[in-house]
């Protein structure tokens, strides 16, 4: 429930501190006083858009903040879902309009997006006027109405998550089935590259191989010239540098005798010259091994380009790279040669979440209709009081293919005249026929289910007397399990106020103002009393507006 409203610098209010109490409220004034500018800030409360016109003083910013009392709605996941600080006791919306247009909303003093605002607004407050009678034409509200009679939300819960997964199913069914269409278009290209790929057998890293190959054989000239140069000078047959060496140890030994600095010297020279021996060995015999072969260089140069050629082709960068292209069209082959069987899977999985998606919509359809009876009985009791003794109202049903909300198509028929054949409600109702009949259907849903605190904004326009009254007790019922809020005209729907609010305006040197008062029960008999006298306030006036008071109290 609402409990606090503060509206500053917003068209005629400057500063505005509303309180609000449980049961019904009463909200009063003359024609102009500001109720419908107090309805326009609450509106930007609900995320609606927020026109500059509005902002007072355009030097300042307009601010509107209303506090809620949100004990029990189970909001918790909608605060952690979207990153704001939860309190489960209270929450504070609040909107800012700055003179230059730019509008910013609050959840808690947390930035949000105005969608959220309004998501979670809506779930808190619902302002009811002749504007939103027009909901009760809408096939979707019409079926949500028989849903909270019915009950239907955790059958509903299931229901979502059971279709969800249906039409997962169906998506996934329909995307393979394009997939598979594609590739079998272009089996014959694939089949085509793949044999290409495939005739060259290609080896992993075998290109870098291969260069190697290519650098050693183009090259073999240099190479054996090179490896010939170092075996002569190694050991050649005049002054090599194994046959120095060795005259190089045998003069160390010699002198290792008679100096000590020089001892194991000679050691070291000889490992030298071993090591040299064993290279001019391997050298020796590499150069054996080399010979010039122009075929087989032929053959090399001839595969690198075969490889080079696809890497362009394919836009790879190497062997490997071809390797694994080569493997992604043989899976593509696989997928088109295995695809009846995995088209066979996914229609299984079809059929499967369809029929439970279809038993779970058969049971929201059964509850529906048992729910449709109650509620036309239901409906009917509370409008033939409120001076529409002729009304007949019936549901009627269409079956449709699966969707969000069932196999269910909804239509609500009325007649308000005898010998009326029942028509849809936006066919047959005037304005003040369906706000009765809204303020029925938010009655009896009342019962049923927690609904947000609602405001009724002058839904009583038209009527008088009996019907009045009705209005009235049919509000104060409603209050008994909502917060609900009333600006009316009439005195027969005032006098059923727990708390009573009056908007007045007030004058200074410069300007208007719009103010509001909370009536003690002295003030809320004199307020009655002027709706039903005018101008002209007199005892009689006041007796009778005493006695619309006991009445309604004897009443609850």
């Amino acid at each position: 429930m609402i409990k606090h409203l503060h509206i500053s610098n917003y068209a005629l209010i400057d500063k505005l501190d509303i309180g609000f109490a449980d049961g019904l409220t009463i909200i009063t004034g003359e024609t102009g006083a500001g109720k419908s500018i107090i309805l326009g800030a609450l509106s930007l409360i609900l995320g609606e858009r927020a026109d500059t016109k509005a902002i007072r003083d355009t030097q300042s910013k307009t601010i509107v903040e209303a506090t809620f009392d949100i004990d029990g709605y189970q909001l918790e996941r909608f605060f952690v879902d979207n990153d704001i600080d939860w309190d489960e006791h209270e929450c504070l919306l609040r909107r800012e309009l700055s003179p230059s247009g730019r509008s910013r909303a609050f959840i808690n003093d947390t930035p949000v997006a105005l969608t959220v605002l309004r998501d979670l607004s809506t779930r808190l407050l619902d302002i009811h006027s002749q504007h939103s009678n027009m909901l009760l034409s809408h096939p979707a509200f019409q079926l949500s109405i028989l849903d909270s009679i019915a009950n239907n939300n955790p059958l509903l819960v299931r229901y979502h998550a059971a279709f969800n997964e249906y039409r997962e199913a169906v998506r996934q069914l329909d995307m393979t089935r394009q997939a598979i269409e594609q590739m079998r278009q272009n089996e014959d290209y694939i089949r085509f590259q793949l044999d290409q790929l495939q005739a060259l057998q290609l080896k992993p890293n075998e290109d870098e191989e291969l260069e190697a190959l290519q650098s050693k054989l183009s090259n073999i000239t240099e190479i054996k010239e090179a490896l010939w140069t170092v075996e002569h000078e190694l050991d050649g047959e005049e002054n090599s540098i194994l046959e120095r060496l060795t005259t190089v140890t045998q003069r160390l030994e010699e002198t290792e005798r008679n100096l000590d600095d020089v001892e194991g010297m000679a050691a070291r020279v000889r490992t030298a010259l071993i090591d040299l021996k064993d290279i001019s060995h391997s050298v020796n015999s590499i150069v054996d091994t080399l010979n010039d072969d122009p075929a087989q260089l032929a053959r090399v140069d001839e595969r690198l380009n075969d490889i080079y050629s696809l890497q362009r082709k394919h836009n790879a960068q190497d062997v490997n790279q071809l390797i694994e292209i080569q493997h992604n069209y043989e899976r593509q082959l696989g997928e088109i040669e295995h695809n009846d069987e995995i088209v066979e899977q996914l229609n299984t999985r079809v059929a499967a979440t369809q029929a439970i998606a279809q038993d779970l919509a058969s049971q929201l359809s059964v509850k529906r209709h048992e729910a449709a009876k109650r509620f036309g009985k239901e409906l009917l009791s509370l409008a033939t009081p409120l001076g529409m003794k002729n009304i007949a109202f019936d549901v009627a049903f269409d079956s449709i293919e699966l969707s969000s909300s069932g196999t269910d198509s909804v239509e609500f028929m009325m007649a308000f005249n005898k010998n009326q054949r029942p028509m849809p409600v936006k066919e047959t109702a005037s304005g003040g026929e369906i706000s009765r009949v809204m303020l029925c259907i938010k009655t009896i849903i009342a019962r049923h289910m927690k609904l947000p605190s609602i405001i009724f904004d002058e839904v009583d326009t038209g009527v008088s007397g009996d019907v009045a009254n009705m209005i009235g007790e049919m509000m104060a019922d409603i209050s008994h399990s909502i917060q609900v809020i009333a600006i009316t005209h009439l005195p027969q729907v005032a006098a059923n106020g727990e708390h009573h609010l009056r908007v007045y305006k007030t004058d200074t040197e410069t300007e208007t103002l719009t103010q509001v008062k909370a009536l003690n029960e002295e003030e809320h008999i004199l307020e009655i009393a002027r709706m039903l006298s005018g101008k002209d306030l007199n005892q009689a006036a006041i007796d009778n507006a005493k006695s619309l008071i006991k009445h309604q109290q004897h009443h609850d």
